[in-house]
């Protein structure tokens, strides 16, 4: 415990020596943007799809990726009810309107059936070359996946071509 408390201070002493250290350790804290969810009571599958959409829009991703949403299917489970949801994205060019890859981020608007239906939907998403589930209030979104998702597409693609 006192050696927690030694690096603590230390840091702290960092900080007053070097003011830059600290304005740089401000700017690399990301700032995860995400909405208001609609509580389970106000849940329909087109304002789950609508509010995907709006969490969409705070995503930091250039306005040349085009992508379309849509409702998947619905699951019953004995403590919840999912609802699951498909955004595909790509990047058209004049040259290429239709995008050789496509990169997929499904996601899963979870309502309990053991909480009130005044608390807000839980919502999942993950990339459809991952099993790894982010939370959108946790984990800010990056357009790096779905760069790599389509590179790794086109390498395959170009693989198979070649045999």
């Amino acid at each position: 415990m006192d050696k927690e408390k030694e690096e603590a201070a230390s840091k702290e002493k960092d900080h007053e020596y070097l003011p830059e250290a600290k304005e740089k350790e401000k700017e690399t804290k990301h700032v995860i943007k995400n909405i208001q969810w609609t509580t389970a009571k106000n849940f329909t599958v087109e304002r789950g799809r609508q509010q995907i959409e709006e969490l969409i829009s705070t995503w930091d991703i250039h306005k040349s990726w085009l992508h379309h949403s849509e409702f998947l299917e619905d699951e019953e489970l004995k403590d919840s009810k999912r609802y699951h949801y498909r955004v595909c994205w790509g990047l058209p060019t004049r040259r290429k309107p239709v995008p050789r890859a496509t990169a997929s981020v499904y996601f899963v608007i979870v309502i309990s059936k053991f909480q009130p239906d005044t608390v807000p939907v839980q919502v999942f998403y993950r990339l459809e070359s991952s099993r790894l589930i982010r939370r959108p209030e946790q984990c800010q979104f990056r357009e790096k996946w779905l760069q790599d998702i389509i590179e790794n597409k086109i390498v395959c693609i170009e693989r198979l071509a070649s045999r």
